[in-house]
């Protein structure tokens, strides 16, 4: 887990919006809906991903582009020198800790969604209140805690049996136009020696 999570900063953001996200008695489904508003289905994102150690020794830093229409996703990569840089879709994404997932957030489009943990998925990060959802496609499971203020995703943990094997945590959130997302996020696995920082630059 990241050692310090900006709840201050997230606190501020949520204090902001004067109602939240959706209604109390909201189905997981409603929930899930008021999340997908962060990043619309037709959408270009902008912004910079570094790899770094926990002593902050930066191994990898490149620039994304990310752009989804009609149902389909396309993310290119630039080096430091602006040059395109290949890279399989599948996978770690080139030397950094992210997969396309974690770009794409396409685990927030899958169809079977329920609260986690039972009852109504009541939960919060780092006294920050949301509720918990458990996504699933496949042998391929998450579980995602949405904030109930901005409907903002703060973190997500893709489970394996039951336990977490990659964690995706936001530090910082930013209002784009109308809409809340995360400006800074944190991507890698329980007791890694590196993480990701995903920053999100602009949304289109």
């Amino acid at each position: 887990m990241i050692a310090v999570l900006a709840a201050a900063a997230l606190a501020a953001s949520g204090s902001a919006v004067r109602e939240e996200a959706f209604a109390e008695d909201a189905t997981p489904r409603e929930i899930l809906a008021a999340c997908r508003q962060m990043v619309p289905e037709d959408v270009k994102i902008d912004g910079h991903v570094n790899r770094r150690s926990r002593h902050g020794t930066q191994v990898a830093a490149y620039t994304y582009s990310l752009v989804r229409k009609d149902g389909s996703t396309e993310i290119s990569f630039k080096d430091a020198d602006g040059k395109d840089v290949p890279f399989e879709k599948h996978g770690r994404l080139l030397d950094t800790d992210i997969m396309w997932s974690d770009l794409a957030m396409d685990f927030l489009w899958w169809e079977d969604v329920s609260f986690a943990g039972g009852g109504n998925g009541e939960d919060s990060v780092h006294g920050i209140s949301c509720r918990t959802l458990l996504l699933r496609k496949g042998n391929r499971e998450y579980k995602a805690w949405i904030d109930r203020r901005t409907g903002a995703l703060l973190q997500a943990h893709e489970l394996r049996d039951g336990r977490t094997v990659r964690e995706i945590f936001c530090t910082s959130l930013k209002k784009f136009g109308e809409r809340w997302a995360p400006r800074n996020l944190e991507v890698g696995s329980p007791g890694a020696r590196y993480r990701t920082k995903i920053v999100i630059e602009n949304i289109e």
